[in-house]
C-alpha cells in the first residue's frame, strides 16, 4: 500500500472559477439547466481534489445540492471550491456557487454542494491523499463539518447494507 503524502494547507486547493451563462446553456425559462451547473461544480471540485492530492480523482459523491436562486442568460456564474477535509484515499470538496448580474454587480447564492471525490493511482486504485491542514478558523469550522457528514454519509451506508434484498 502507498504511504501517505505529507500534509498539505487548505489553501493550496483552493479554485476559482467564472462562467457567463449562454444560451445554449438554459431552458426555456432563460434560467442555467441544473445540470450544466452541476458539471461546472463538479469540475471545480476535480480541480480542488487534484491540486490537494496531485493524483487523478473521480467523484464519488455530491451531498444534497439545493438550487436557491435561478441564474439567467447573460449573468455570471462563480464557482469557489477548496478541499474542506481530507481522509485515507477520499476529500470532500467544498463549492459555492454564486450568480451575478454582469450589469447591476449584484450577486445570489446560488447553491452549495460538498462532494466526494476519491484520489487514484496509475492503476486507477484508491491511494491516500495528503492530510489536510486547516488554515484560520472558517477551515478548521469547515473541516468539522465535513467530518460529521462522513460520519453521517458512513451510517446511512451501513443501514443500507444491513437491510434485507
Amino acid at each position: 500500500m502507498n504511504r501517505r503524502p505529507p500534509s498539505k494547507s487548505a489553501r493550496a486547493s483552493r479554485v476559482e472559477m467564472t462562467e457567463i451563462v449562454l444560451p445554449q446553456d438554459t431552458n426555456q425559462y432563460g434560467h442555467a439547466w441544473g445540470g450544466r451547473v452541476m458539471a461546472l461544480i463538479d469540475k471545480a471540485a476535480a480541480i480542488a481534489a487534484t491540486r490537494h492530492g496531485r493524483t487523478n480523482v473521480v467523484t464519488a459523491s455530491v451531498d444534497s445540492l439545493t438550487f436557491r436562486a435561478p441564474v439567467r442568460q447573460g449573468h455570471i456564474l462563480k464557482l469557489y471550491a477548496s478541499v474542506n477535509a481530507a481522509f485515507r484515499t477520499s476529500m470532500e470538496v467544498g463549492v459555492k456557487v454564486l450568480s451575478e448580474d454582469p450589469l447591476s454587480g449584484r450577486q445570489a447564492h446560488c447553491c452549495t454542494a460538498y462532494v466526494t471525490m476519491v484520489a487514484l493511482d496509475a492503476n486507477a486504485q484508491p491511494t491516500p491523499v495528503p492530510r489536510l491542514l486547516p488554515d484560520g478558523r472558517d477551515a478548521r469550522r469547515r473541516q468539522r463539518e465535513a467530518l460529521e457528514r462522513r460520519r453521517a454519509r458512513l451510517r446511512q451506508r451501513e443501514r443500507k447494507a444491513r437491510r434485507p434484498a
